[in-house]
């Protein structure tokens, strides 16, 4: 590493820590594969709407917009607790949808609009705060049911389309691209996020955020609201939701394998900067005390480059890898530290709180 040491190249990589506590777990096969034309339960298709023909003159991102909205807006719906509403989107046509575990509070029955403008009573299966998601059921089958994408596969840069209900706006739809990822915006002790410039207003907490093709890649969250802050609206990846309903759906809790690490993703340019022998991998910005982590000795600027025998590029691999494993479970990580590489057996934990 000639000679330079690890807490400088922490720094050089971190002008913002981006954290990674927690790490996903759950036995239980996901939702549906992401490219999925049709859930599990058969995802019934928007009707009317989308066979209208289009005007002429349109260009080519107009008509992508519209058709995303035209596809996905009949699966959001309205979700109205005593004392607050947000959003909520289908996932499934029988009667399972996601929103933000802040959506529905303490509650254990809220009330759903539909597209139709039927309004139904949800039971609130289960959340998880630490994440802010909810799973909600309604009695109804045959429901518009949105398909979900890959969240881990996101490119900064890409078209992204929000559509909730901002301030009782039913199904407003604003676009725009994927700014960022794996945001941790201060003071809403959330991490992993989409930061997005679609416009995203009180009431759209709960709402999907979606790719191009009309795929649910995040659940919108929140937004930082002071002067100078426009265009930074945040979203739960969708793998990351999906793997807590798919917890409450199965168990009816959520349990979660912890690690202890923040990290921050290995840039090609800081590798070949500092002469290392790696160009990928996540490096170790801080360990949580007493954790997993801390026991099996990881240190900060340490580089994660494997789990198990799964190879480790990016944040994306490492919260995949750790989302398949369960509390309790062994994992052997294979480190960088100052040039050299080993390996170390490290004991998962759950997620404290959980």
């Amino acid at each position: 590493m000639r000679g330079v040491s690890a807490v400088w190249l922490v720094a050089a990589l971190l002008s913002g820590v981006i954290g990674y506590r927690l790490g996903q777990a759950g036995d239980a096969p996901p939702l549906g594969p992401p490219a999925m034309e049709q859930d599990s339960q058969g995802a019934v298709p928007a009707q009317g709407s989308s066979a209208r023909a289009l005007p002429a003159g349109l260009t080519d991102e107009e008509r992508t917009i519209i058709g995303v909205a035209r596809q996905v807006s009949p699966a959001v719906v309205s979700v109205v607790r005593p004392d607050g509403s947000g959003s909520g989107v289908m996932i499934r046509s029988d009667g399972i949808l996601l929103t933000n575990a802040h959506v529905v509070g303490s509650f254990k029955r809220v009330r759903v609009g539909l597209a139709d403008g039927r309004t139904l009573e949800g039971e609130v299966l289960g959340q998880d705060p630490t994440v802010d998601v909810a799973v909600v059921r309604l009695p109804q089958r045959n429901l518009p049911a949105a398909r979900l994408g890959d969240s881990d596969s996101l490119e900064v840069g890409q078209r992204a389309v929000a559509i909730g209900n901002p301030l009782g706006l039913d199904r407003s739809v604003t676009s725009g691209v994927v700014s960022a990822l794996n945001r941790a915006p201060p003071g809403f002790g959330l991490d992993q996020l989409i930061q997005t410039d679609a416009a995203i207003s009180p009431g759209n907490s709960g709402g999907p955020l979606l790719d191009s093709r009309g795929r649910v890649i995040g659940i919108n969250t929140a937004v930082i609201r002071a002067p100078g802050s426009e265009g930074l609206g945040f979203a739960i990846p969708i793998n990351l939701a999906s793997d807590v309903a798919q917890q409450v759906l199965t168990t009816g809790r959520v349990r979660r394998a912890f690690l202890g690490i923040e990290y921050r993703d290995l840039e090609p340019e800081i590798a070949s900067t500092f002469g290392l022998p790696v160009q990928q991998g996540v490096i170790v910005a801080a360990v949580t005390a007493g954790s997993p982590a801390d026991r099996a000795g990881l240190r900060r600027g340490d580089i994660i480059t494997r789990v198990d025998d799964v190879p480790v590029a990016h944040g994306g691999d490492l919260r995949r890898a750790l989302r398949a494993r369960s509390p309790g479970a062994e994992v052997t990580l294979t480190v960088l530290r100052e040039s050299k590489r080993f390996t170390t057996r490290v004991r998962l934990a759950e997620t404290p709180g959980t």
